[in-house]
């Protein structure tokens, strides 16, 4: 008994300081993370140095991105501990996982004349970007009336804050949902702070035929 406690000990332990495996709650990352994919988000990193453009990045959901999700009762919750502390089954942590597009400071946009999203001037090559919001050049982009629902911003991302999307960009509850179409205001976006990050997403490690695939 004294050894299996002591494992979950060192098991805790590993997930609280160093990788941290969750399960992708949401299709709005795919194809990099597809729904179900079991992954590991590396913790100690972040503690010498802080999340990146580009990184894909498991956080708390923060409390401006609250949802109507049903309270758990007593017997999901101790589920969900378990699942939590092994990395398999049922989760008691309300996490998401979104790739980080604008960091700390930065003034993001879109779109560029071929579409793109900007980050302070500069538009970026997003090969992950399979799926996403309709844009043609001349025909529906940002001058036309209606204009593509891919453009947005220019958007502050404040400091200490991140501005989060998804890869599959058509169907992403992210930062910027509320911005499409709307006019030119950081008001309509929502940020995730430096506290909410958990851990950046270093692999995929079920399902096998998926274990360790490019994640950019």
């Amino acid at each position: 008994m004294t050894h299996i406690v002591a494992a979950f000990v060192v098991l805790a332990l590993v997930q609280l300081f160093l990788v941290k495996p969750f399960q992708v709650p949401s299709e709005s990352m795919s194809p990099t993370l597809e729904t179900g994919d079991r992954i590991l988000a590396d913790r100690i990193s972040l503690v010498a140095s802080d999340p990146a453009q580009g990184d894909v990045v498991v956080f708390s959901r923060p409390d401006t991105w609250a949802t109507d999700a049903a309270p758990r009762g007593a017997l999901r919750t101790a589920v969900g501990w378990v699942g939590d502390l092994v990395g398999f089954g049922p989760s008691n942590l309300d996490a998401l996982v979104k790739r980080v597009v604008g960091p700390p400071g930065s003034t993001v946009q879109c779109c560029s004349a071929q579409g793109q999203v900007e980050v302070d001037g500069v538009a970026l090559d997003e090969g992950y970007v399979r799926n996403d919001l309709p844009f043609v050049a001349g025909q529906l982009d940002c001058d036309t009336v209606p204009a593509s629902a891919r453009c947005f911003g220019p958007i502050s991302v404040p400091v200490g804050q991140y501005l989060v999307m998804g890869d599959n960009r058509a169907n992403s509850a992210d930062s910027i949902i509320g911005c499409r179409g709307a006019p030119a205001s950081t008001d309509c976006a929502r940020f995730v702070t430096r506290g909410d990050v958990i851990g950046e997403v270093r692999a995929i490690v079920w399902p096998l035929d998926r274990a360790f695939g490019p994640l950019d």
